[in-house]
């Protein structure tokens, strides 16, 4: 997942590392002006494209579209006219019923273990995250605190795999 928090000389590496044909990103950058957001996208949408990567947009499926994403993340239910894959950020019961309710592909749940980019958030700990992991039809993707020294617990409390903003740029 991109954060504004990482310079753009170490997200471009981080997205360089990723395994090819195995991993994703999670466009973010929500603060980001306009201009220099869609730029920050498209120099990524080139790395993903060669390493073959699956590349999500936070924000609209409309403008998922219209960047040319695999698909988009966030809490809109509206579907563009292509198919593109819906991930949604989930937290609590509530928020994993509507992801089941509204048909997201993939559910992002956090935060597993304490996070930097959301510091004093109530924590799922591997209990709670096991329990709303069950309640989904679909991959359930790990967040918050997650490395990859966690790879090898993560399935046993029901994650498909992990996502990370720190975890994956050195922070």
């Amino acid at each position: 997942m991109t954060d504004e928090r990482i310079g753009e000389p170490a997200l471009l590496a981080a997205v360089a590392r990723l395994p090819k044909g195995k991993a994703g990103v999670i466009f973010r950058h929500y603060r980001t002006a306009a201009a220099e957001r869609r730029a920050l996208f498209d120099r990524i949408a080139r790395i993903a494209r060669r390493r073959r990567l699956v590349l999500m947009l936070g924000g609209t499926a409309a403008q998922a579209q219209a960047w040319r994403a695999d698909g988009w993340h966030g809490r809109d239910r509206r579907r563009a006219g292509k198919a593109l894959l819906h991930s949604r950020p989930v937290h609590d019961g509530r928020e994993m019923a509507e992801a089941v309710r509204y048909g997201a592909n993939i559910v992002l749940l956090s935060p597993l273990f304490p996070t930097r980019s959301h510091p004093g958030s109530p924590l799922l700990g591997r209990a709670g995250f096991a329990a709303l992991a069950r309640l989904a039809p679909m991959p359930v993707i790990a967040l918050g605190g997650v490395n990859a020294a966690h790879r090898h617990m993560l399935k046993a409390i029901g994650a498909s795999g992990w996502a990370a903003i720190d975890g994956l740029s050195g922070r």
